[in-house]
């Protein structure tokens, strides 16, 4: 029920996902009146669908701990249904401090994950790149950053389909010496690491659009700022080419010469191919729509997290932190880690 269109967007975006996968099964949690005329109208997603009826719904505006005293509403029934294993992972473009607040209490983090993080898809020179942790952390110790860096890799792995994703840490200079003890000391244990050979070391804020790295991770005070800027410069870029090619009847010309190629830029930045960013280390997974995003954005939030569940994301999460854990076990310097 969460979203500007809801919930008609989401029976959208839920056929395009069920062509894409057929063997995907869905639970819709919502008003049920207004659902099943819905289903009635999309062939596939009627099939792949069972509904759930959820008598009140968050709104856009109610602050995370109201939302958690609704218990009768579709977000936290759905939530719900991951902790008790009915399903594997809740996709929302819903209020996002209800969900994250209502998945932190219910679903809890995975063992061995201090905090969970949010990551991000978007584009770069050389390709798609992963970003954590975008807001959910202002503050993060060494701890905390190796774990992103772990969650981060597997996701790249799981949802670009990299075999070695290059992995690192954002700072005030690529030199070894920079940033903080807290950097530092994240980037020698993540060099001593099972993923040692893809750690780059460390990356600067023009790194991220140039594609460095196929995983930035940085604490999430940092990383939204980041965010927040990058958006900001895509909506300029895009604000000043309509500027230019209206200025004149000659511009207006060159415009329609240059079509084709501007067909193809828009269709690369196009934010509902980026649409859903992953809250990393709950037992179970987690995808933020955004709110404003269509079907075909909607869908795609579908596809990362059926990525996610199929290839394990969680279970190779576990598998990652435990070589860690080990190494440092063996090292002398276990008190890294919870």
């Amino acid at each position: 029920m969460g979203g500007d269109r809801a919930p008609a967007m989401i029976v959208a975006g839920i056929e395009i996902a069920a062509e894409r996968h057929p063997n995907g099964r869905f639970l819709l949690v919502g008003d049920e009146a207004k659902i099943a005329p819905l289903l009635s109208n999309h062939r596939r997603a009627s099939a792949a669908c069972t509904v759930r009826h959820a008598p009140d719904a968050i709104t856009d505006d109610m602050k995370p701990t109201a939302a958690l005293r609704a218990r009768q509403a579709s977000m936290r029934i759905a939530i719900d249904a991951v902790a008790a294993s009915e399903a594997s992972g809740v996709v929302s473009a819903g209020n996002t401090g209800a969900l994250l607040a209502l998945s932190k209490i219910v679903l809890k983090t995975l063992p061995g994950i201090d905090r969970p993080a949010m990551a991000a898809i978007g584009p770069s020179a050389r390709g798609d790149v992963v970003m954590l942790d975008l807001g959910a952390n202002v503050q993060c110790d060494t701890r905390n950053l190796v774990q992103f860096a772990i969650m981060g890799d597997v996701f790249a792995r799981t949802v670009l389909g990299l075999t070695a994703p290059s992995v690192g840490l954002l700072n005030v200079g690529s030199e070894e010496l920079k940033g903080d003890n807290t950097l530092r000391d994240a980037a020698e244990i993540l060099r001593a690491s099972h993923i040692g050979r893809q750690f780059h070391g460390f990356v600067e804020g023009h790194d991220i659009a140039a594609g460095t790295t196929d995983v930035i991770v940085t604490d999430g005070f940092t990383g939204n700022v980041a965010l927040k800027t990058g958006e900001g410069a895509l909506k300029l870029m895009g604000a000043l080419l309509k500027q230019v090619y209206t200025s004149s009847l000659l511009a207006k010309l060159g415009y329609l010469l240059a079509r084709p190629g501007l067909e193809r830029l828009r269709e690369w930045l196009d934010p509902r191919r980026y649409n859903g960013a992953v809250m990393l280390g709950l037992n179970g997974v987690l995808v933020k729509s955004h709110g404003g995003t269509d079907a075909q954005g909607f869908a795609h939030a579908v596809d990362v997290a059926m990525d996610m569940v199929v290839h394990r994301f969680n279970e190779r999460i576990r598998e990652g932190l435990a070589r860690i854990v080990a190494l440092q076990a063996q090292n002398g310097t276990q008190g890294w880690t919870s």
